[in-house]
């Protein structure tokens, strides 16, 4: 398996290779060059299996340079009850008839970012020993990305994250996770700015190759394609549980509903829809921040200026450039990486937004794809979070909330809708509160953390700031 540049650069890579690199030479993002495909038939032979085994078997469709025995280790030391407290790894809860929550914040971080960064910290761990190496991750969250990838990380031989976020922008709790942790690999940036601030810089240092190259940049953001295909497995996961025991149940569509900000976790969804797995709808849900929405309804991308990013109490979505959005516009436009160098090139940077509404591509993102979108706002957030405990003895996060708010605009009779969890409460506490009267439970690992001493450096929103910081600390 090889993977191509969403902006059309030359090179093809394998896998290894694209895990360290994170954007490809060209700015863009890094795509398989075409998508495998599972029939009914691998779909039955997959139920039964339990969930490190299943994120072998999709894995190893896209991984070609790791010995099968190794990957397969690797995601068996991965998925264990001990990582994620539950032996379903991603256990499904029904609410009520077809509407579910697919349980993905039992990690340590208590998000669904953990998923996905426990095992890329095994892979860059595996990877760098084999190569000798060291790797310099420089990491962007609005909340917890962060944290996941530092808990992932932290202790790992041969690894150093940078990790940038917007000073004064996560929740309470957010902030603590990350910059209590005084480990020496780990160091927190704080930008003066949001969170599409931080995504910039990100993208400014990895596309200076020579500065790339000379300090040995990598990514855990979801532009690194590595954390994009581990969250494709929890997708089959919910299918297959969501169909089980069904007479035909390989044939059963499911909808899925994902709250989003920066696109990456819906894209896994997309990428599974694509590699034959029966998804009916993607519903996306967003928050009051609706660059992704309104593109979904009118056709036209248009980012938001930092004063226009709202802050909200679903913060982790309080985004305004999505950055794995090029990767299903690629898919979209029939793979043109010139097109896609243009709209996400001059275009944005010139007009800040593109307009696709007349393009005859734009009526597939819903016939073809799938796709559909809803917004959620504060009130919407805090009745949801209420009805949910009142009537299903229930508490979700603000995240889960906005999710949940959309998903009941597009329940179908017969067809199972899965909305996928975020984090839990205790991550955004106040708003909990303002919804139950109450703080919501917090797990006993996590008492005073608020109190513990921080380690963290607040920066201005400047590549050579950050350059600099990095410099600073490690090697060349």
């Amino acid at each position: 398996m090889l993977y191509l540049s969403t902006r059309g650069h030359r090179d093809r890579k394998h896998f290894c290779e694209i895990l360290l690199e994170g954007l490809a030479p060209d700015g863009g993002l890094y795509l398989p060059e075409r998508y495998p495909q599972v029939d009914q038939a691998t779909l039955a032979k997959w139920r039964e299996l339990p969930y490190a085994d299943l994120a072998f078997e999709i894995l190893s469709l896209y991984i070609d340079d790791i010995p099968a025995g190794d990957l397969r280790a690797i995601c068996r030391k991965t998925y264990t009850p001990e990582v994620f407290g539950t032996k379903e790894i991603a256990p499904l809860k029904r609410l009520e008839e077809g509407l579910y929550l697919e349980g993905l914040s039992n990690g340590p971080t208590l998000a669904f970012k953990d998923m996905a960064m426990q095992l890329l910290g095994n892979l860059f761990e595996y990877e760098l020993a084999r190569r000798g190496a060291e790797l310099n991750i420089l990491g962007a969250t609005s909340g917890d990305t962060g944290s996941a990838a530092e808990y992932a990380m932290r202790g790992k031989k041969g690894v150093r994250v940078f990790m940038t976020s917007p000073n004064g922008r996560m929740s309470p709790f957010q902030q603590a996770q990350m910059f209590s942790l005084q480990d020496a690999n780990i160091h927190n940036i704080a930008i003066e700015g949001v969170f599409d601030d931080c995504q910039d810089i990100v993208k400014a240092v990895s596309n200076d190759l020579d500065f790339k190259r000379q300090y040995r940049i990598g990514t855990v953001n979801s532009i690194n394609w590595a954390r994009l295909v581990a969250q494709v497995v929890y997708y089959f996961a919910g299918y297959l549980e969501a169909t089980s025991g069904r007479v035909q149940a390989t044939q059963e569509k499911v909808s899925f509903t994902v709250p989003s900000g920066n696109f990456g976790n819906i894209c896994a969804g997309h990428v599974a829809r694509m590699m034959g797995l029966p998804i009916d709808r993607l519903v996306l849900a967003t928050n009051e921040n609706d660059v992704l929405d309104e593109f979904f309804r009118t056709g036209v991308y248009r980012v938001r200026a930092a004063a226009d990013t709202h802050e909200t109490s679903s913060p982790s979505m309080d985004i305004s450039k999505a950055s794995n959005f090029e990767r299903f516009v690629f898919d979209l436009l029939g793979r043109d990486g010139a097109r896609v160098k243009s709209l996400f090139g001059e275009q944005l940077s010139n007009k800040g937004q593109f307009d696709l509404s007349a393009d005859p591509a734009f009526k597939q993102a819903a016939e073809r794809y799938g796709f559909i979108s809803g917004k959620s706002t504060h009130a919407d957030r805090i009745a949801t979070i209420r009805d949910t405990h009142e009537r299903f003895k229930t508490v979700i996060d603000t995240h889960t909330a906005d999710g949940l708010k959309v998903a009941r605009r597009h329940l179908q009779p017969g067809v199972p809708m899965i909305v996928l969890e975020t984090a839990l409460p205790i991550k955004f506490a106040a708003a909990i509160v303002e919804a139950l009267g109450r703080e919501p439970d917090r797990p006993a690992k996590f008492e005073g953390i608020e109190q513990l001493p921080k380690r963290v450096t607040v920066l201005p929103a400047d590549a050579q700031a950050v350059k600099g910081f990095i410099a600073r600390h490690c090697g060349s």
